[in-house]
């Protein structure tokens, strides 16, 4: 059984504070059920996307995995942003937490798989 989306999200940005990083939910999305995409924000004008793995890739059906967006690589914010304003149209229910990271340290390890 996969945690909550309002739970992981809680615990992630927590872990993060813990670590002395800023994150921030910037956007709220279904409590239960809503696709989680993890913007690192490297602070001089570019970002790094991650968005839920397929479904049908191994584990993601019980544990939440992610994928990079744009090949893994940094993108400049105004691309970032319209990436995640086509994704809220067809999803109106996902979650989007900034992470601002100037060394791209994004917490994911252990989560990150190979689309």
């Amino acid at each position: 059984m996969r945690l909550k989306s309002e739970i992981w999200v809680k615990a992630y940005v927590r872990r993060l504070a813990s670590a002395g990083q800023q994150a921030y939910v910037v956007r709220h999305g279904d409590d239960d059920a809503g696709a989680i995409y993890i913007r690192i924000n490297l602070l001089d004008g570019t970002s790094c996307l991650f968005g839920p793995a397929p479904a049908s890739l191994s584990g993601a059906e019980t544990d939440r995995r992610w994928v990079g967006h744009f090949k893994g690589e940094a993108r400049a914010d105004m691309e970032v942003d319209a990436s995640l304003e086509r994704e809220a149209r067809t999803d109106p229910d996902l979650w989007i937490v900034e992470v601002e990271s100037r060394n791209g340290a994004h917490g994911l390890e252990g989560w990150l798989t190979d689309a």
